[in-house]
């Protein structure tokens, strides 16, 4: 009873924040900030990704937030080697091949934002009860057609759900996790490198750093918050950290602002996503004076 008036409560939530985007994003700003986001003369990168969210077209977001379709557009950039091998895509847990699938790999939610909307399978590890939670566990994504409602991102409200089959990249030596490299393009120029190692597997507890394009370490720029601690040493670079500014300048072209997030193993990079709204627009992991840094060099098309 208590988790159906959860449930109930949360629908309802979401509802609300489907019809006051913008009294959801000044509520959720306050929330965490303590005091209101000027979105109609924005300054820094949350304001202007707020701003940009409620107020631009986000049409081509739509198409690119979709873990499936933004393959056909990286490989328009002509950028398809970077792509993480494919085994399927399916729209209905009951129409997965397990039995045909390797014995190692992970599964997604095309329409994910990254939390808890990813799992690693290793299926000699399963018995009758684990796969039973799964299927569930999948058949719950395909279910929530709006994850972005509770901050407004409407990039994900016309995303058609589906499962994603991916080949399961393998840690780097001395790695606990795969390290994400996110790196940010303002108006189609990489700005500075935002790592995310030592993960775990709920993708709510991660270590943060933050690097300029050289991969100078600046971990003043940061500060730790409750599900991310700020990294005390500096990483090595990625082998291929060129390539990976290459590529994110040709695949943030035509964007004010987004993150290409991506991975290196062995050597060869492979793309993650697009990151249009990262975090809802509401970092608290910046500090002030960095975010106002950023935000100046995001400008804006002309838009209604």
């Amino acid at each position: 009873m208590k988790n159906q008036l959860l449930s109930s409560f949360v629908d309802v939530l979401k509802m609300l924040c489907r019809r006051f985007p913008v009294a959801t994003v000044r509520t959720r700003y306050f929330l965490r900030f303590g005091h209101f986001p000027n979105l109609k003369h924005p300054q820094d990168l949350n304001e202007k990704i707020l701003h940009l969210k409620l107020y631009s077209d986000t049409s081509s977001w739509t198409r690119l937030a979709d873990k499936y379709k933004v393959r056909k557009y990286v490989e328009k950039c002509g950028l398809g080697d970077m792509l993480i091998p494919i085994y399927g895509a399916w729209s209905r847990v009951e129409d997965i091949p397990f039995d045909e699938l390797p014995e190692a790999f992970i599964l997604k939610a095309n329409n994910g934002d990254g939390k808890g909307t990813n799992v690693k399978v290793s299926k000699n590890r399963m018995n009758e009860t684990d796969w039973q939670r799964l299927k569930r566990r999948l058949q719950r994504w395909l279910d929530d057609r709006y994850i972005g409602s509770l901050s407004a991102e409407p990039q994900y409200k016309d995303i058609k759900p589906l499962i994603l089959a991916e080949q399961l990249l393998p840690n780097n030596n001395g790695e606990t996790s795969l390290t994400d490299y996110k790196l940010w393009c303002f108006n189609g120029k990489p700005f500075s490198f935002l790592t995310c190692s030592n993960r775990m597997d709920n993708g709510y507890q991660v270590e943060l750093g933050c690097y300029d394009l050289q991969w100078n370490f600046q971990p003043e720029k940061m500060v730790p918050t409750k599900h991310a601690t700020v990294a005390r040493r500096q990483i090595p670079p990625p082998q291929c950290l060129q390539q990976m500014i290459d590529a994110a300048h040709k695949l943030s072209k035509p964007f004010p602002q987004v993150r290409v997030d991506m991975y290196e193993v062995d050597g060869k990079v492979y793309f993650g996503e697009l990151t249009f709204t990262s975090l809802g627009g509401m970092m608290n992991y910046y500090t002030p004076d960095y975010l106002q840094e950023m935000g100046k060099h995001v400008t804006f098309p002309k838009h209604k």
